[in-house]
């Protein structure tokens, strides 16, 4: 019969075999539930009286009962899930067909593998409809449906609605990791230990704003980041320039790494020892996974796109937020610019939760502390738009009184002024400016070499 075989051709991918293995190895020894939760979800399971079980045995892991087929039958009870007639046979049926609990991972794995197929169906369909009926742009389409399929690899469904007691999960592991790695903060090192206390490091999903006036150092402390988070993690670091090129970005990471005058490097008149220290420079930063773009009209749907394709990706930069465009740059070329720094703020930050990355993002200040008498920047200075004050986890504004005032007494020094941060308290760091080499180091470190 063609109908038949068409209908059975059509149905959904599913292994009711794999998921009643799951839940009877789980029913005969309890110790293998913690491998289990850390790779399915409910929502895995097809059929719905084996995901009604599952999620009570998840709930009652979290809250660290004791699993056995007399307890859960009694949680199944006060859940609403139970069936006199059937649920105490289904239980007994379970344990009876699982041949052993040793495979459990094995049959998890299986029942992950055909919710995914489920979800890719589901998801491909949603593409074709979005295509068909064209509402946006292609590339914005196009994006749409990136983010959708880079969900699925991550195991993230867009639109999914995540009980609390798998996310309590997750991070009673984070906090344990934390406290078995003996780390002062949680997130990626900057290199510059007296900020990273006060800010609690690079953390996933946050969007870092580094703001200043013209000449402050912006982008040598984001290179310097970008150098030594590649180094420190062995992650792949992707930077964004609107500015410069990708030759004169290597020349200051250049001269960063060796200590040798970037006047130096530029002239070329070195030194016997200088070229030794670039020499071993070079080895240096060559053995990290540094990409570097300079586009000047990439937009964040096209830097979302390009780093969802970076297996090992650690940290994202981009210099800077006021050259920017939007994906559809040219659809709406009159639109206030205010609301147009306001739309990319928000992309950035959303680009830094799709991607689990911390996101760092330049930006210029009005020229408002110009004509006040102490020009620290403010908050206020933010220019262009009130929305990156709003979208940023912290933000970091950088000043050099020696900038100002030549005859000041902190030549050479400058203030991290944190002026917002969602992991802790604001407050002001100093950190020491090395113009000739184009870094910044602790002052620590340099006062006490």
């Amino acid at each position: 019969m063609p109908e038949l075989e068409d209908l059975q051709s059509r149905q959904l991918p599913q292994s009711l075999e794999a998921e009643q293995s799951v839940l009877g190895s789980m029913l005969i020894d309890s110790r293998c539930v913690g491998d289990v939760v850390g790779i399915l979800k409910p929502e895995d399971f097809y059929l719905r009286q084996n995901r009604e079980i599952y999620e009570t045995i998840f709930r009652m892991f979290s809250f660290s009962l004791p699993i056995d087929v007399v307890t859960v039958l009694g949680k199944l009870k006060e859940n609403g899930y139970y069936d006199e007639a059937v649920t105490p046979g289904y239980l007994r049926q379970l344990m009876e067909i699982t041949p052993t609990a040793a495979n459990v991972k094995h049959y998890a794995g299986i029942v992950r593998d055909k919710s995914l197929l489920r979800a890719l169906s589901k998801t491909a369909t949603d593409i074709n409809e979005m295509a068909l009926k064209g509402e946006g742009t292609a590339s914005t389409i196009l994006d749409s449906a990136e983010r959708k399929v880079f969900g699925l690899r991550r195991g993230n469904a867009d639109d999914a609605l995540e009980r609390i007691g798998p996310i309590m999960v997750k991070l009673f592991d984070h906090i344990n990791e934390l406290a078995q790695s003996g780390s002062e903060f949680p997130g990626l090192p900057s290199g510059l230990h007296d900020l990273d206390k006060r800010i609690n490091g690079l953390n996933p999903s946050d969007l870092i704003i580094i703001a200043a006036r013209p000449g402050m150092g912006k982008t040598t402390i984001a290179l310097n980041i970008v150098a030594n988070v590649a180094k420190a993690t062995q992650k792949t670091v992707a930077f964004f320039s609107l500015e410069m090129s990708r030759e004169q970005l290597a020349s200051r990471l250049l001269s960063c790494e060796s200590c040798v005058d970037n006047y130096k490097i530029s002239t070329g008149r070195l030194e016997d020892t200088d070229w030794e220290k670039l020499g071993m420079a070079t080895a240096a930063l060559s053995k990290t996974d540094i990409r570097v773009s300079d586009n000047p009209t990439i937009s964040v749907t096209e830097m979302n796109a390009l780093c969802r394709r970076l297996d090992n990706l650690g940290l994202i930069v981009v210099d800077y937020l006021q050259l920017m465009t939007r994906a559809d740059k040219d659809s709406r070329p009159a639109e206030n610019r205010v609301n147009v720094v306001a739309e990319i703020s928000r992309a950035l930050k959303i680009m830094a939760k799709d991607l689990n990355v911390p996101v760092i993002c330049l930006s210029q200040l009005s020229r408002a502390a110009e004509g006040r008498t102490d020009k620290r920047p403010l908050l206020s200075d933010l220019r262009e738009s009130g929305a990156i004050e709003q979208d940023a986890d912290q933000v970091i504004m950088l000043y050099r009184d020696d900038y100002y005032n030549p005859n000041t007494a902190e030549k050479n020094i400058c203030e991290c002024i944190v002026a917002k941060n969602r992991h802790g308290e604001s407050g002001t760091v100093k950190v020491q400016w090395m113009p000739q080499f184009f870094s910044f180091s602790d002052l620590d470190a340099v006062h006490g070499a």
